[in-house]
């Protein structure tokens, strides 16, 4: 391990951070509309934090002076893992430094501050606050900070790293490796870096674009710039209770749909659709839309929307849970694009549905959106390889002999990603069930009520619903853990083993797991 470069990209990341949390500061002046004495100790706070940031980026670049050699496997597996974990840190120091209420009377604990900060990073949009609305409780550059840290976790910070830095040469793609969601990590561009520029410049531009639509459909620039930074991310961190249900309005749920949708899809796909081979670019832009219906993956995504929604409004509509059509269409399309790209806004408590769609929007946390998004999740192409590979090795079964090769519409794709899949798939359920058990036995009965049968029936499925929400960053769960709700009531080493699960989703396990490995860390 070159612990000298190790110790040098992780100052330019800190100082990355502390740089981002200047943006907040404008929020917490009176021109804004808030309340003066408390935005003045959420100033405060984010000045410190910009200096320990500062501090903390000196001290490891004194480290690392003098560095020599490339960023290679080890390197960018630990720069990816430490990285992220660092951000989380330094992330969660504004909410300490300010301190902001958990809780009326109840300022964030360590733990608390550590729990929102990786929240907003991973873009799984799980809270401990409980009174958003309310300045005295959270100033509201605290809050601007909590809601822009979704936005620069949603393409990621170590993509944003190598789109800015450009001395890193073939590090560059092994970091990009690791940082990019999927197990087909393409490129748009020949250079890595250029392939990070062109997919953040998209990634501004589709934020751009709505935070004017929402401005131009009632929102504050406040709300506006908060609720992009949610559904572009696909986060779901609200500056409301009641999420993005606080406006009422369908115009607003129709535009926020169509936008998660557009952040749960490749954004490789909308690169070939702005920037065509040259034998394309005659082909008007209607025509070369095809190239995203023509992917397997994301007719694939489409499908599952449509799909879940159809199951979810019938449903709804047979167990009165809406009397009409338009309603029970309405929310169930909602809650299907939120769950299914992991973006977690909500306009209703599905906490409250029939047991049929919590089991079924339970099922669909797992999924996520296409590779190459800003989606958690598993990833819909997973799905459909690890359906290939079902398929292959049943036809084995009885002739054992056939030679299949694994393909994804017309692309033959390499056989390791057989057994990478595979692996992937059983390292999830593992994490799941002993998550899920060790969560069971941590939390206390009281948090539901009176510790009856029936109570800790409801307390082992929302257990559950915790751990693949957080496990596939997608923020609010079932039960205690709805929309309506938050994750305040559980205990700090409960908060602490689900921030570790919002990790190991956002970077799909092993950049995480290998942190773990002494050999990992040796020489050799």
């Amino acid at each position: 391990m070159n612990w000298r470069l190790l110790s040098r990209l992780l100052s330019l990341l800190s100082l990355l951070v502390g740089a981002s949390m200047i943006l907040s500061l404008p929020w917490a002046f009176p021109i804004f509309g808030v309340a003066v004495q408390f935005e003045q100790q959420g100033f405060l706070g984010i000045v410190l934090s910009v200096l320990i940031c500062m501090a903390v980026a000196t001290g490891l670049w004194y480290v690392g002076r003098g560095a020599q050699g490339t960023i290679l496997h080890k390197e960018a597996l630990a720069v990816v893992g430490l990285g992220w974990i660092l951000a989380g840190i330094l992330g969660s120091l504004p909410f300490l430094l300010s301190r902001t209420m958990r809780t009326p009377e109840i300022p964030m604990t360590v733990i608390d501050a550590f729990f929102e900060s990786v929240s907003g990073f991973t873009t799984t949009g799980a809270s401990v606050l409980t009174e958003l609305e309310d300045p005295t409780q959270i100033p509201k550059c605290i809050m601007f900070w909590r809601c822009f840290t979704h936005w620069l976790g949603g393409m990621g910070i170590i993509v944003l790293f190598i789109a800015l830095l450009g001395h890193l040469g073939g590090g560059g793609k092994a970091l990009m490796q690791r940082e990019v969601p999927g197990p087909l990590n393409e490129t748009v561009k020949p250079r890595v870096r250029e392939t990070a520029l062109a997919m953040w410049k998209i990634y501004v531009g589709l934020s751009l674009l709505l935070s004017i639509v929402f401005i131009l459909e009632g929102m504050s620039p406040y709300d506006s710039l908060c609720h992009t930074f949610g559904t572009m991310a696909t986060g779901g961190f609200s500056t409301y209770n009641r999420s993005a249900g606080h406006f009422e309005s369908v115009t607003i749920e129709m535009t926020m749909i169509v936008f998660m949708i557009a952040a749960g899809t490749n954004f490789s796909l909308f690169y070939l659709l702005l920037n065509p081979p040259p034998k394309a670019k005659k082909i008007p832009w209607y025509r070369r839309a095809e190239v995203v219906y023509n992917e397997p993956e994301w007719r694939a995504f489409i499908f599952a929307i449509v799909l879940v929604t159809v199951a979810l409004t019938v449903n709804l509509l047979l167990s009165d849970t809406y009397q009409h059509f338009g309603e029970a269409i309405r929310h169930g399309l909602f809650t299907t694009v939120s769950i299914i790209t992991t973006t977690g806004f909500g306009t209703e408590d599905f906490g409250q549905w029939s047991d049929f769609s919590r089991a079924l929007l339970l099922l669909l946390m797992f999924s996520g959106g296409c590779a190459g998004s800003t989606a958690g999740g598993m990833k819909i192409v997973r799905f459909l390889l690890f359906a290939k590979i079902i398929r292959v090795e049943t036809e084995k079964a009885f002739r054992p002999n056939v030679i299949r090769s694994l393909r994804l519409g017309r692309e033959n794709l390499p056989d390791r990603l057989r057994q990478e899949v595979v692996v992937y798939f059983s390292l999830v359920l593992s994490l799941f069930v002993v998550s899920w058990m060790l969560l069971n036995t941590i939390e206390p009965d009281t948090l539901w009520q009176n510790g009856s049968e029936a109570v800790k029936a409801e307390k082992l499925i929302d257990c559950a619903s915790a751990v693949a929400s957080s496990l596939n960053n997608i923020g609010p769960g079932l039960g205690v853990l709805g929309p309506a709700s938050n994750y305040s009531g559980f205990s700090q080493q409960g908060k602490f083993l689900l921030t570790i699960l919002m990790l190991l989703g956002r970077l799909e396990l092993f950049a995480i797991l290998v942190l773990f490995f002494p050999s990992f860390w040796r020489n050799q």
